[in-house]
């Protein structure tokens, strides 16, 4: 099985993102032994301009070979990191991963499971913030619009509220990556 894990937090060894994305790996790799992953960290290395070329085509073949792709989102801004829209813009290509026919657009990127490790500095699953949340609600249309119907959120929010709430979203957030069901996509 094929697993591209995709980290797009700027803030390195202080990203509960990548922490939460890392742990998600890790829970597939410990029940699938022929596992292969591939990894991209977009803040680190970001993606490039917009003309064809090798690092365009690596990140769409990337994505294509996956069978699970983990991705480690946070919310900046209620949406999502620069990086990672460049990395959607790279991986949304007519013909490879969508196509319209008469009836509107059709995905062609099915057949994959997504685990996306979403963090937020507040709370927007519920109440007034919630009108806020574009960032996991984009990430499920876009990537339904290439065809990938089978997506998980693994959530921790309110991170920034205090130390308590943080401690309680890392332990929930903690709790479901163990129970994680690490079937193939």
């Amino acid at each position: 099985m094929n697993l591209l894990h995709i980290d797009s937090s700027a803030l390195g060894d202080r990203s509960v993102s990548r922490e939460l994305s890392a742990a998600t790996v890790a829970a597939f790799a410990d029940r699938q032994p022929d596992l292969h992953v591939t990894y991209r960290d977009l803040a680190a290395a970001p993606i490039g301009d917009w003309s064809p070329g090798d690092t365009a085509d690596a990140v769409l073949e990337e994505f294509l070979a996956a069978d699970v792709v983990v991705l480690g989102a946070p919310m900046y801004n209620f949406g999502i990191p620069s990086q990672l829209k460049a990395w959607i813009d790279r991986i949304c290509v007519a013909g490879r991963t969508f196509r319209y026919d008469a009836g509107g657009p059709v995905g062609l990127a099915g057949g994959k499971r997504v685990v996306i490790a979403s963090t937020r500095g507040g709370l927007y699953t519920e109440g007034a913030a919630a009108a806020l949340d574009f960032q996991e609600p984009y990430l499920r249309r876009v990537l339904g619009f290439i065809g990938i119907g089978d997506v998980e959120v693994i959530r921790a929010e309110g991170l920034n509220l205090d130390e308590g709430h943080r401690a309680q979203a890392l332990a929930a957030a903690r709790d479901a990556v163990a129970a994680l069901r690490t079937r193939a996509a």
